[in-house]
């Protein structure tokens, strides 16, 4: 009985530790987001078609925010917003493939020592900012912090406690399967690929990894054959994100799953000779067993493995994305002829063409999707406006209804554009957000029922000039000439 019990405490402890961690990360990158929100504008709006520039920006992005899906999401935001494009998109999702493997190298190192003490003094400074209205942000990013070094620590004491380097029934196993057969490579590798699916989070999966790795259960081959599974799992959440999104952003989301799929496909080829050399970079012997140099050594050996699939994740990244940075036109008519334009995705529907929901969760960000949205709006009620111009000189009487008929769709749409922007923007403003942004809100929410206000103007001038058809009776010479006034 005590057995089981000691076992569900270490399972909730694993778990526990896990939630920690996602909830560190998560916290630390939306306080990251949010101070670099504006700066991330601008760094984005001034991206150029160079690949080397876009591929820098993701690395750079995706280092000071710590989170690649956050990187990837707002990228296929910004396609499906028209402020990139498809093969700017691309570039930017390559460097942040390579700005994610910072993550990997921070819990390598809360691995490597014992960081749970260095946590509390964090948390102290992480409140006392929190209460102060100009530094709430950085008391959230310092919260996030230790929230992420308290569940690694939490997580590594917690493996050392578990034994597993003992437990036999795990070593066992393990060890039943080939280290030399490539089905046990591909096995791993969909084992990693589903976990991250499961939970959404390749670091949770990482943690796991270097916990088995470091311990001397998981040898080498199978731990990195997982992490490669993660690198596959993770695109499949800006795949989902992109389902409802027009198509550019779906072609996006599309690039970054061929860039790791490809990636996975080469490594296979090399798998052995790769992981060898990147174990020779960090120092560890992957010849080195229990049986030939006793238990300390092996388990000195096994704890540089943490570092060792650090290292992988980074040598990876980098060798594919020099691979392919070379290929991003070849690599846009592909993810174009794979994922072709809806036949349905015309001018004239109610549908949001940039907000799509859940699509951007970081408030700084989402303000750029309303934006794009209120110009579309703009330029509809413009259209809508030549409709009335022409249906004020239109003779024929087919024509005539055809264009009435299109105008009271557009008051429709005017109605359904102001609702659903106003709802968004609504939810944006419920954040925390920059004195800066909320003014921005402010005036968008004005913007926008200015130009629900012209539809209806639109609308009701249409209707006069319906009736004047109907009733057989024509407008005074006063009536035109403040109607050409209007116009």
């Amino acid at each position: 009985m005590d057995n089981s019990q000691d076992y569900l405490m270490l399972a909730f402890r694993v778990l526990g530790s896990l939630a920690l961690l996602m909830f560190g990360m998560k916290t630390m990158s939306d306080a990251l987001q949010k101070m670099a929100g504006p700066q991330l504008r601008h760094v984005l709006g001034a991206m150029t078609t160079n690949r080397f520039t876009g591929m820098l920006t993701g690395v750079g992005v995706t280092a000071a925010v710590q989170s690649s899906t956050a990187t990837t999401v707002m990228t296929v935001s910004f396609v499906s917003a028209g402020l990139l494009t498809l093969a700017q998109a691309i570039s930017v999702i390559m460097g942040a493939n390579i700005g994610t493997t910072l993550t990997a190298w921070i819990m390598s190192a809360g691995f490597s020592f014992n960081i749970t003490n260095f946590v509390y003094p964090v948390f102290l400074i992480g409140i006392a900012l929190i209460y102060n209205k100009k530094r709430r942000v950085l008391g959230d990013f310092l919260f996030g912090i230790a929230f992420m070094f308290l569940g690694l620590g939490t997580l590594r004491q917690t493996g050392i406690d578990m034994n597993l380097g003992e437990n036999q029934t795990l070593l066992n196993f393990f060890s039943s399967f080939s280290p030399d057969s490539f089905f046990t490579t591909l096995l791993f590798l969909l084992i990693g690929g589903l976990l991250t699916m499961c939970v959404q989070s390749s670091a949770a999966v990482m943690a796991i990894t270097m916990i088995l790795c470091s311990s001397g259960v998981l040898p080498i081959y199978q731990g990195i054959a997982l992490v490669m599974g993660e690198n596959i799992g993770t695109t499949v959440t800006s795949n989902i994100v992109a389902l409802s999104a027009g198509t550019q952003a779906r072609r996006a989301a599309f690039a970054h799953m061929f860039f790791n799929l490809f990636g996975v496909a080469w490594i296979l080829i090399v798998f052995k000779p790769f992981i060898n050399f990147v174990c020779s970079l960090v120092g560890y012997d992957v010849t080195m067993t229990t049986e030939n140099v006793g238990k300390d050594v092996f388990l000195a050996n096994a704890a540089k493995l943490s570092f060792v699939l650090a290292a992988f994740h980074t040598c990876f990244n980098l060798v594919n994305t020099f691979i392919l940075i070379w290929f991003i036109p070849q690599i846009e008519k592909l993810v174009c002829r794979v994922i072709k334009q809806k036949p349905d995705e015309v001018e004239e529907d109610s549908r949001l063409h940039y907000i799509q929901g859940g699509l951007m969760k970081t408030p700084e960000i989402s303000v750029l999707q309303a934006q794009k949205e209120i110009t579309l709006f703009g330029e509809r009620m413009q259209r809508m406006f030549g409709m009335v111009m022409k249906l004020l000189v239109e003779k024929n009487d087919e024509e005539f209804e055809k264009a009435f008929q299109r105008i009271e769709k557009y008051e429709n749409i005017s109605d359904n554009m102001e609702i659903e922007i106003a709802r968004y923007l609504e939810q944006v403003s419920d954040a925390h957000l920059s004195d800066e942004t909320k003014e921005k809100i402010r005036r968008m929410m004005r913007q926008i029922s200015e130009l629900e206000s012209i539809g209806d103007a639109g609308y009701n001038l249409a209707r006069a000039i319906n009736r004047r058809k109907t009733s057989g009776k024509d407008f005074t010479e006063a009536q035109y000439g403040r109607l050409n006034e209007m116009m």
